[in-house]
């Protein structure tokens, strides 16, 4: 290896026979003479020693090192002494021993360059004979030597100089040539590792690709043979030896593959299925939430369904999640389907049923009901659906269905305006259908209103009115939210479909007329306080919680109201006819004044 420059310094000592300038002058330049190492051995064959030297400079693989034992075997062929050696680096030569500490060195430096790998003499101070020699071998420069001598070399001591600078060319030239050869092993280590990585990471690759060809086969097989969800998660247990499961959106069960399965199968809080929805829709990707892991059918951002691998153990691997999301592209078409079909029987049931709401010749409904499967031939209900704030979408009647299934109901069902109306069988128990809707929806403030039995389809018109009065009584009354059947409406059903609005009106006015004038005038609420006191049978203390003032307060409205209307609310025959005229005025005529 190579000695650092400070270690080479340290090995040279002053040149005393030189340390002067001729006439005795000392030399503040302090030439520095290499102390040899071990010199090469000097025979009667080899009396200058330079085929030893160059046997130890043609081994020797740092230039630098070549470079200081030719210098050092100079002051042996002669009187010669070495001043400077340089390497070519880059395109430039650059001093590479001894290190210049001075002026002089420097000065020398740039003729050096000057004559940028001629030969030629140089000037140095003090010295009779300086010369350059380029060190170069097939034409290509490596180096140069700058030798001087107090006095002129002879013959045969520039004969000597001439065969170690020869030999000086030589080894450096099969020094970078050796160097070379190293870069060039390295590089060819270099490129073999880098050959091996690639092949391995192409093995990988070809191994991967196999794999996700097979799992595309196996599910365009499944697409190809209608094998449905099931299908779908029998073949992703398969190639993944994983349990798997198909949810609807609310946590429900569709189908599951392999051992394990819940019996009965649990479901979840909607609280804690929104969230795990929601935490698996922002991460677009599979993920795993405890002993599952889930991915999403969710086509242009709804839900449609969950596929999940069931993993307690945390086997599941890359190519299993893989294996997971191309399943969860075919359950997503797979859906979309299902909803097309859905979609396209629900449109046709729609249609049937505005017909039938608006009337039509029996054996044409009975022709079209039987195409979609429903059996018009036995008696039904109407159903008048209405949620504040929930539009009549098709969101809202897909909801409406499952809540209808969940009772056993089949209905047909369309929309009218913000309602929706059912055609069914069945029908519902009290407040069961309510109740089922309101877990559907996550919300509680809807009204629905059922219709008496519809014998045949011609009676559907009228049902349908009787479902709407009785959905409108609910929304006047008091508790506007949940189930009232026309059966139940008593009074309210002989002012039904068909009843003169405007005797009805004049009704209003005569019971009601100076109240409803007083509150126009004067901006209160006489007409609400009057038919609250009648909704709460004539309670004082549950009108004063309804209408949110006082019991002394709420006294004389009351009073008020006998003095305005001039009626004696203690009679029985006006507190009826005053009772009818405030529900007349709150569900016919929807709180707005005749007058």
């Amino acid at each position: 290896m190579a000695d650092s420059p400070k270690r080479r310094m340290s090995r040279c000592l002053p040149d005393q026979a030189g340390a002067r300038h001729a006439g005795g002058a000392p030399d503040h330049r302090q030439q520095l003479r290499c102390r040899p190492g071990p010199a090469p051995a000097r025979t009667a064959a080899d009396p200058s020693g330079l085929l030893a030297l160059s046997r130890t400079l043609f081994g020797t693989e740092d230039e630098k090192e070549i470079l200081r034992l030719s210098m050092s075997h100079l002051d042996g062929l002669g009187p010669y002494r070495a001043e400077g050696g340089y390497l070519m680096v880059g395109d430039r030569l650059t001093r590479a021993s001894p290190e210049a500490t001075d002026g002089s060195g420097a000065y020398l430096d740039l003729q050096v360059r000057e004559l940028d790998g001629a030969e030629g003499a140089v000037a140095l101070t003090g010295r009779v004979w300086s010369e350059v020699f380029g060190l170069r071998l097939f034409g290509t420069l490596l180096g140069a030597l700058a030798v001087s001598s107090a006095s002129v070399p002879t013959e045969d001591d520039q004969s000597l100089l001439m065969t170690l600078v020869g030999f000086t060319s030589t080894a450096l030239s099969l020094a970078s040539a050796q160097r070379h050869r190293h870069a060039d092993i390295d590089e060819l280590k270099r490129l073999r590792s880098e050959q091996d990585t690639t092949y391995r990471e192409l093995r990988a690759l070809s191994s991967e690709l196999d794999h996700q060809r097979r799992v595309c086969g196996v599910f365009d097989e499944v697409a190809a043979s209608g094998g449905g969800e099931d299908g779908i998660t029998h073949a992703l247990y398969e190639l993944t030896g994983l349990p798997v499961l198909v949810e609807d959106r609310f946590g429900n069960l569709r189908s599951w593959a392999g051992p394990g399965r819940p019996d009965p199968y649990p479901a979840p809080a909607p609280t804690r299925q929104g969230d795990m929805l929601r935490q698996v829709a922002l991460a677009g990707e599979p993920v795993r939430i405890k002993e599952r892991v889930i991915a999403l059918a969710r086509p242009r951002g709804e839900v449609l369904g969950v596929l999940a691998l069931v993993d307690p153990d945390g086997r599941a691997e890359e190519r299993d999640v893989f294996a997971l999301e191309h399943a969860v592209q075919s359950l997503t078409l797979e859906l979309m389907h299902l909803r097309r079909l859905a979609e396209v029987e629900l449109r046709l049931r729609r249609q049937l049923v505005d017909d039938l709401l608006e009337g039509t010749d029996e054996a044409s409904a009975y022709a079209r009901s039987e195409a979609v499967g429903h059996d018009l031939h036995r008696p039904h209900h109407v159903i008048v659906v209405h949620w504040p704030g929930r539009p009549a979408d098709d969101f809202f009647a897909r909801a409406l269905l499952r809540a209808a299934a969940t009772l056993g109901m089949r209905p047909l069902v369309t929309r009218r305006g913000d309602r929706m109306v059912l055609l069914t069988e069945e029908q519902p128990h009290g407040e069961a259908l309510h109740a089922a809707l309101v877990r559907e929806l996550g919300t509680s403030g809807g009204a629905i209103g059922v219709s008496t039995r519809c014998p045949t389809p011609r009676s559907i018109p009228r049902c349908y009115e009787e479902a709407q009065r009785a959905l409108e009584v609910r929304r006047h009354s008091r508790q506007q939210h949940g189930t009232t059947f026309y059966d139940d409406l008593g009074l309210f059903r002989l002012l039904g479909p068909g009843q003169d609005r405007e005797e009805l009106e004049g009704y209003v006015r005569e019971w009601l007329g100076p109240l409803l004038e007083y509150d126009a005038v004067h901006g209160t609420d006489m007409v609400q306080t009057l038919a609250l006191y009648f909704d709460c049978g004539g309670n004082y203390d549950e009108t004063a919680g309804a209408l949110a003032v006082h019991r002394s307060t709420l006294r004389y409205r009351l009073q008020r109201i006998r003095e305005i209307s001039d009626r004696d609310l203690g009679d029985v025959d006006t507190r009826l006819n005053l009772q009818v005229a405030t529900r007349v005025w709150g569900i016919l005529l929807d709180g707005r004044s005749p007058l």
